[in-house]
């Protein structure tokens, strides 16, 4: 199978109307009217180039807008390929998911040619968005990793893509964000996996956390929110 008939398996790719609009609606409309202040900080961390998985932590739906906004097509000049749930992907929610670039990973089983895909997107140089905690998480507990980022980076690594992963922090004024609250993107000096097997997964993993914690406490610090 090549990557183009993987590609319309797993989305129908970025479709050029779809995703303009939807920067004007998101980048121009939403957040400049939901959110007084967006903060970015730590930009010169973020790859212009190169396969990249951008790895936020995950606290607001609010997050999928965001991200975009400070990394995507118009400070990049690429997209972000977000990999989200199979329940992210039904109804009309999944319906623009699917023309934005978005793909449906099964956590519990992930399929060979979403795995694929993934492979595809990282070989051709692109931006792939996969949140690690793999759920939204306000409980204020330590951060906790899936295995998957770990195991998709090891996977590159074995076909030659050496991936820069980028640790991202995420945070609001208010734990659920409200109208006129502030919001802040915090990007940390990227990690790349040098070596195979669990335990170096587990080891990459406990590093990717720790610089998600500090690129998170430095945009607590941002939005008023001392940790």
């Amino acid at each position: 199978m090549t990557s183009v008939e993987r590609e319309k398996k797993a989305c129908l790719g970025i479709d050029p109307f779809w995703s303009k609009l939807a920067m004007l609606a998101t980048q121009d409309l939403a957040l400049k009217r939901f959110f007084r202040e967006r903060i970015v900080l730590g930009q010169e961390y973020l790859p212009l180039e190169g396969p990249v998985i951008l790895a936020p932590t995950h606290r607001s739906r609010w997050d999928a807008l965001l991200l975009p906004m400070a990394a995507g097509r118009r400070i990049t000049k690429r997209d972000c390929h977000f990999m989200v749930t199979v329940s992210e992907m039904k109804g009309l929610q999944g319906w623009f998911l699917n023309r934005l670039g978005c793909f449906a990973i099964d956590q519990s089983k992930p399929s060979l040619i979403s795995l694929r895909y993934s492979i595809d997107l990282l070989m051709a140089g692109q931006q792939l968005v996969l949140f690690p905690e793999g759920r939204i998480n306000r409980s204020g507990n330590p951060i906790k990793l899936e295995p998957g980022l770990a195991r998709l980076s090891q996977i590159s690594l074995k076909k030659g893509i050496k991936v820069s992963v980028l640790p991202i922090g995420i945070a609001y004024s208010e734990i659920y964000p409200k109208p006129l609250s502030k919001a802040a993107i915090c990007f940390q000096k990227p990690l790349t996996i040098e070596e195979f097997g669990k335990d170096a997964a587990l080891e990459f993993n406990s590093k990717l956390s720790k610089r998600m914690n500090l690129a998170e406490g430095s945009s607590l610090k941002a939005v008023g929110r001392i940790r």
